[in-house]
């Protein structure tokens, strides 16, 4: 099975053009004609790990911002032009990356292009605008973040597991910041991260590669490229004990949130950690999964969330516990199923289902040209080049239930748990528990 997907991967690695204009801007095609449609998709390396106290959330901001009006085309006109040609745009912030893409059919390339180079050199940044995206963006978080028991334990999680790196803050940023970010700090941030030299381009679907390239030259060659980008310095120093929080708040049934600090995406450890995610917390059969949820009935539901980071991220456990259920009770029982892993490690059908998932939702990803582009730029993002995302498959396949096992036991450690209790308060009508966009990307 993987034998059949990596040699796959290997036909469509050989498919991948790779250029970079005098500016810096990063530009990767893959030209497929099966269906005669595109999508084009435009990385910046800029999210929230990139912002300080002061202005944090204007990442997110940022990206209604893009949306405004350029010098060529004014408030309105992006997406009239796009969807008049049967096409439709999209973005999101993440903590280390802001994504904008378009899908449409083959013959508004050109058009697309003119519409992304114009609002990368000629950004409309007017107080109207700036006041206008300031609200919803407020109101925005005021649906995720404060009205959202997700969401609020999320950013009370953060703030236990990061005392000094920029991912303490959430992605939506602080309602304090959102409305005192000043146009000058929307300019400045502007010339310095959404230059060409701080952006990577990818084009997967039916295009002509030469064509395409004498168009991007065209359309972002002239652009200049702006300043060094300031460094993200990692200052978090070690954990030396378990943190702990309450919140208190109006809901139907308590929720437990524990965190543990991980490693970034490059790290070795990295691939092991995904395959203990789908172990612990991936499906009806998955341990966490089957043992509490289905046969001890203690949570109606339990997600695992391990996500790669530019810095070390965290493994995070979220259980939505049962109406009457004493909270400390299952902490202790999730710890019970979690020290049956770190004593016995993991059995062999276990491994080989989390590695034939991670192997199918990867081969997934390129079953369209969204996909492809996407999953592209985010091996860029995060490995250095998107040749490094090729050879997951064959990496994942060469994990063994002990490696799994012993990175368990490195990183699950009760000296290094962060846990965020919900208290569930009397109301008459309890908020969203919904998984907040912010958790990762919004």
């Amino acid at each position: 099975m993987v034998e059949q997907f990596s040699s796959a991967l290997k036909k469509l690695s050989r498919r991948v053009v790779e250029k970079t204009l005098p500016n810096g801007l990063r530009v990767r095609l893959y030209a497929d004609s099966t269906i005669p449609v595109f999508s084009y998709q435009t990385f910046f390396n800029v999210g929230s790990r990139n912002e300080r106290p002061g202005i944090t959330g204007i990442s997110h901001l940022f990206e209604h911002m893009m949306f405004n009006g350029s010098k060529k085309f004014k408030p309105g006109r992006f997406d009239k032009i796009l969807e008049s040609q049967g096409g439709h745009s999209n973005a999101y912030t993440s903590f280390d990356m802001t994504v904008y893409y378009e899908n449409a059919a083959s013959e508004a390339l050109e058009t697309v292009m003119d519409l992304e180079s114009d609002r990368m050199h000629a950004l409309l940044i007017t107080p109207k605008t700036l006041e206008t995206e300031r609200q919803v963006v407020m109101e925005e978080r005021l649906m995720r973040v404060d009205n959202d028991i997700m969401g609020m334990m999320d950013e009370e999680l953060s703030s236990l597991v990061w005392k000094a790196h920029p991912y303490r803050w959430p992605i939506i940023g602080y309602a304090g910041d959102i409305a005192s970010i000043s146009r000058e700090d929307c300019l400045q941030f502007f010339r310095t991260y959404y230059a060409p030299n701080n952006a990577s381009l990818f084009i997967a679907g039916d295009i002509e590669v030469e064509k395409t390239l004498r168009l991007l030259k065209k359309y972002y060659g002239k652009i200049p490229p702006g300043p060094p980008i300031p460094p993200v310095v990692n200052a978090e120093p070690p954990q030396k004990g378990e943190r702990r929080a309450e919140i208190h708040f109006p809901a139907q049934a308590p929720h437990l949130m524990v965190a543990w600090r991980g490693p970034s995406a490059t790290h070795q450890d990295t691939l092991l950690l995904d395959v203990l995610q789908f172990v612990l917390g991936v499906g009806h059969s998955s341990r966490l999964v089957h043992s509490l949820v289905f046969e001890k009935e203690v949570a109606v539901s339990i997600s695992v969330h391990w996500a790669w980071r530019i810095d070390p991220g965290s493994f995070v456990v979220t259980m939505e516990l049962r109406p009457g259920i004493d909270a400390k009770k299952a902490e202790h029982m999730l710890y019970e199923e979690l020290d049956l892993l770190l004593k016995n490690g993991l059995r062999s059908e276990e491994l080989k289902k989390a590695v034939n998932n991670l192997c199918m939702q990867m081969l997934e990803s390129f079953s369209t040209y969204q996909g492809c582009a996407q999953s592209l730029g985010c091996y860029e993002m995060f490995w250095g080049s998107w040749r490094e995302g090729m050879k997951l498959l064959s990496r994942y396949a060469q994990i063994t239930q002990d490696e799994v096992a012993e990175c368990a036991r490195r990183y699950l450690k009760p000296e290094l748990r962060n846990v965020v209790h919900l208290c569930p308060m009397p109301s008459a009508v309890a908020p969203s528990t919904n998984t907040p966009a912010t958790q990762e990307d919004i």
